[in-house]
């Protein structure tokens, strides 16, 4: 299996793991800021962009880890953003000596909305889903456009996430589908009550897929963890305010 990496700057190491659908040149915003401060490692999930995705086995978070560690320094800040999240908080709690903070960007540890906690209805993934295998790219902008939404800058950032989409290529349809399900079906609650090692937990206030109502029910799993709400933010908050974006992670890594 081959992973696409992008590797710049100086410093401690930070590995950023994208989203469901993107690849690894959403985080290009934020490089310049981050760079001057940090080693980046800047890996695409299986399936999506130059990573490949043979498709003989299941397309599981244990899965994407280990393929993952392989072009991963030995220890390093991991940052996980939505799907990304779910994948580096797996690789914390398997592998708690490569990491050595985590750090989840609009992110939760369980994505639909079950009894007593908030987040996607489950009718929503499950168009998706079904969508998916009629038109992928239109699932796609259609997904894209949802992670903009509410944004004071959506019209602006929907065209940016549609622009670096296209920066790499399109994500493999059993990785899509794979990642899909991993969102619909992942339930990492009890995993954040057992991790021990230092969490940082950034969100946009505007976000309609990880929704604020759901954040103080996080705070609960892991009440020492730092927490950051950008208050003007959406989804994907690294796009929409960069730079108050690299000033949290160099505040928190600090």
């Amino acid at each position: 299996m081959t992973i696409g990496v992008t590797r710049l700057g100086a410093g401690p190491d930070l590995v950023l793991l994208h989203g469901w659908g993107m690849n690894r040149h959403v985080w290009e915003p934020i490089l310049p800021g981050l760079a001057a401060h940090f080693r980046l490692h800047l890996l695409d999930l299986p399936g999506h962009g130059d990573s490949s995705w043979a498709g003989t086995q299941p397309y599981s978070l244990d899965a994407l880890v280990a393929a993952l560690l392989a072009e991963a320094p030995p220890q390093a800040c991991w940052l996980g953003w939505s799907l990304g999240g779910l994948v580096a908080t797996q690789l914390a709690w398997r592998h708690p000596e490569r990491v050595s903070r985590l750090i989840q960007v609009a992110s939760s540890p369980c994505f639909v909305a079950r009894e007593g906690w908030p987040g996607i209805q489950p009718e929503v993934l499950a168009g998706f889903h079904r969508q998916l295998g009629l038109d992928s790219a239109r699932t796609l902008e259609r997904f894209l456009a949802i992670q903009a939404m509410g944004s004071e800058t959506v019209k602006e950032d929907a065209r940016r996430l549609k622009s670096l989409l296209a920066a790499a290529p399109l994500p493999q349809a059993a990785a899509l589908a794979g990642g899909l399900a991993l969102l619909q079906q992942t339930d990492q609650r009890g995993i954040w009550s057992e991790l021990t090692l230092p969490c940082v937990r950034l969100y946009g206030r505007l976000d309609s897929l990880v929704p604020r109502a759901a954040i103080p029910y996080i705070t609960a799993l892991r009440p020492e963890s730092a927490c950051h709400l950008f208050d003007k933010a959406s989804h994907a908050p690294f796009l929409s305010h960069p730079e108050a974006f690299v000033a949290q992670i160099i505040q928190n890594l600090g």
